[in-house]
């Protein structure tokens, strides 16, 4: 029996949910004073406001000039969802899958677009399909940062510049702290509560001029809810990209994603989010390379998120644990550590192997980081004892 005495430093935020994720340093309440609450989004003040985060989010990911931004329902998923049905069916689809948010746009698109020519290629946990059986005349969809795997994409270098096809990119874990290669990106979308820490409900769409070509020119066998129409008379909607959203938006997230936009351009942009979020990355690699029970559930460093860190547990012990006595162990620290007030939300998405899951966006600060690791060790132990007992 190993034991591990309680450390003396606390993280000064324990918020390392990996979504919603932590509100940035320094955030209070008091930032949402200015909300047009009790005003209608339609009104002056209301449809200035979305345009100022579609202007912002441009300026801030350098999103090019010819590319629209949307404002749209649903966080994400919505955001994904309103893509694939509104663009898919024309040719065939090479659908990536290296965790369960992408094995569930798989799901959607071979069971209930029920698309007939669709490759699902797909890898364990902690590991990246071949992208180079990539088939770039069909369209591709996947999710850049994995966020239940902790694995992300390499680099845009695997993505054709001559493709045929549109690239579909779910990178809600991955903007504002990742270099999204525009000119490889034909749909990009994420959602306010992760990187950024906003409040969620809504999510954002991005269109290349290839995919509003296709929107133009294509009209899908199925029929469309309002909700996910983005075209009308065979003609991109274009107020949708201008902050006229299709349904009634909070304006109190908008609120909260102007302060969180604000805050981006007052560190210095994406170059300085990126590396508070490569930095603190880099406080877990120090701590994993000589903590020997614990290690990357993604291996390889060239895929390994800077994002949403997911972690296993290596000591041969544990590795002994049937399935249910490992889930259990790890369910036992994230509790320990939620009881001590340390860590909260770090267990490993249900679907995923046995682990942790340790945001690493750019509103979390390295110096938690720093105090969490001993607590981590003191939580395994802790529950390895217990377990034992």
């Amino acid at each position: 029996m190993t034991t591990v005495p309680q450390p003396d430093t606390r993280p000064a935020r324990p918020e390392f949910s990996s979504g919603p994720c932590a509100k940035r340093p320094g955030w209070t309440v008091d930032v949402l004073k200015d909300a047009a609450v009790g005003r209608s989004h339609r009104s002056k003040i209301g449809k200035a406001k979305l345009a100022e985060v579609i202007d912002r989010t441009r300026a801030v990911l350098g999103v090019p000039d010819d590319y629209k931004i949307g404002i749209v329902p649903a966080s994400d998923t919505g955001a994904v969802e309103m893509a694939l049905w509104s663009l898919l069916g024309e040719r065939g689809v090479d659908m990536l899958v290296w965790e369960s948010f992408g094995a569930g746009w798989a799901t959607d698109i071979t069971k209930q677009l029920k698309l007939d020519d669709v490759r699902v290629m797909k890898a364990d946990y902690g590991n990246i399909p071949d992208l180079g059986q990539v088939d770039f005349a069909r369209d591709v969809v996947f999710a850049w940062n994995g966020t239940t795997s902790g694995v992300k994409a390499p680099d845009g270098a695997w993505i054709k510049d001559d493709r045929q096809g549109l690239t579909i990119c779910d990178a809600t874990s991955a903007v504002f702290a990742m270099d999204m290669p525009w000119a490889k990106l034909d749909v990009v979308t994420y959602s306010w509560q992760k990187v950024m820490g906003g409040e969620g409900q809504h999510g954002i769409l991005i269109l290349s001029p290839r995919a509003v070509e296709r929107l133009e020119n294509y009209t899908p066998a199925w029929p469309l809810p309002k909700i996910f129409r983005l075209t009308k008379g065979g003609k991109l909607i274009e107020g949708i990209f201008r902050g006229e959203t299709i349904n009634t938006p909070s304006m109190i997230a908008v609120e909260d994603a102007l302060d969180g936009l604000k805050w981006a351009e007052q560190l210095g942009g994406l170059a300085a989010l990126k590396k508070r979020s490569e930095d603190n990355l880099a406080v877990l690699d120090a701590w994993v390379t000589k903590t020997g029970w614990v290690e990357f559930l993604a291996k390889d460093p060239a895929i390994r998120s800077n994002t949403s860190v997911c972690l296993s547990v290596a000591d041969p012990d544990f590795q002994n644990l049937d399935a249910d006595a490992q889930t259990k162990t790890v369910k036992r620290m994230a509790a320990l550590l939620e009881a001590e007030g340390v860590a909260l939300d770090i267990g490993g998405y249900r679907d995923a192997p046995a682990g942790l899951r340790i945001w690493c966006g750019s509103t979390v600060d390295s110096a938690d980081l720093k105090a969490l690791t001993p607590w981590l060790d003191w939580a395994y132990a802790t529950a390895k004892n217990e377990q034992n007992a």
